[in-house]
């Protein structure tokens, strides 16, 4: 009885002292508990014309050491075609030469829901800066996924629309109810080569190279209730402001005139915005509770404060779920902070 009582004073201490800097979109600079496994089910989604896109993931998290962290993210979505859509590329032979160029896809067609990626991702703490009520987290981290759908968009997304690489810092700061997180990074895209099936059926060796990108994003959340801890098995209230955006580059495009291995690659003009350099700025209010310090609950809606993606329309929604599972107690105060 009292190693379970001490697990689940552990369980309170860990949620309730951070519950505010757990945000619905951006990842703060706090780490998963040494020993902790988290389990996420989210879900994202956006009307476009009378279709209404969704994504649905699941995300498990493991606290390695105290300062590292690890997670893994499978994704399942209708945001894409397994294919190119046979309308975003199109070229022609005028006057003995070849012509290609790229236009914006038919908004709208309903497509199944299919594997969409899986996402691997790091997190290192490497300073920590305690106080009375206050505390301040830098951490490194580094991304990698694999998506299986091809995006016909210039801006990259790592864990839903494009394959590659990613790394930036995370700070947290942390003031009795209230925490603030600023997160910079960079994105490495992995080209996209597939084959594109024009109207008539005819089949091009496609090759999208996508544009790098900054990301960035600023989060502010605030613990309502409660105002003081009496039991574990109070439940949190916080609510949440978080802005987050992205500067991009172009995105190159080539076709082969046929699927033979000596066809004529066609450099493929951009006519569209989609494919063009872009920057943007969306905002995100959220509202989260923490149920018997151990479940999760959130929800947030994004719409575009400066400019807007072209990966998706507005506004966007996400739900998230998520508990932790805690393997064995924790040592000592000193050891969660080394």
């Amino acid at each position: 009885m009292k190693k379970a009582g001490s697990l689940l004073l552990f369980i309170f201490v860990s949620l309730c002292a951070h519950a505010q800097e757990l945000f619905p979109v951006a990842e703060p600079a706090s780490n998963v508990p040494k020993g902790a496994l988290g389990v996420r089910a989210f879900s994202e989604g956006y009307k476009e014309a009378d279709v209404f896109r969704k994504l649905l993931g699941v995300k498990l998290l493991y606290g390695v050491t105290p300062k590292l962290s690890v997670y893994l993210s499978v994704t399942a979505s209708d945001y894409h075609e397994k294919t190119l859509p046979f309308d975003f590329i199109e070229h022609s032979h005028v006057g003995g030469q070849l012509v290609g160029g790229a236009g914006a896809t038919q908004k709208g067609d309903a497509y199944p829901v299919v594997f969409n990626s899986i996402d691997a991702y790091a997190k290192y703490r490497f300073l920590s800066v305690d106080g009375q009520n206050t505390h301040y987290r830098l951490a490194a981290y580094a991304e990698a996924s694999h998506v299986a759908v091809p995006s016909h968009e210039a801006e990259p997304d790592l864990l839903v629309h494009t394959s590659g690489v990613g790394a930036g810092v995370i700070g947290t700061y942390l003031l009795h109810h209230f925490a603030t997180s600023v997160t910079v990074g960079g994105i490495l895209p992995k080209e996209y080569r597939g084959n594109a099936t024009d109207r008539y059926g005819g089949i091009y060796p496609t090759t999208i190279q996508y544009g790098n990108a900054l990301a960035y994003s600023l989060s502010f959340g605030y613990l309502l209730w409660p105002k003081s801890y009496k039991s574990y098995d109070q439940t949190n209230w916080n609510i949440y402001m978080e802005l987050t955006g992205r500067k991009y580059g172009a995105a190159s495009v080539s076709q082969k005139d046929g699927p033979a291995t000596d066809a004529l690659s066609i450099p493929i003009s951009s006519t569209t915005h989609e494919l063009h350099a872009g920057s943007y700025l969306d905002i995100n209010p959220g509202i989260q509770c923490i149920i018997n310090s151990t479940y999760r609950i959130e929800a947030s809606v994004g719409f575009a404060l400066l400019n807007s993606s072209y990966l998706h329309q507005y506004p966007k929604y996400v739900i998230g779920m998520q508990r932790y599972f805690y393997f064995k107690t924790r040592t000592s105060a000193k050891e969660d902070k080394m």
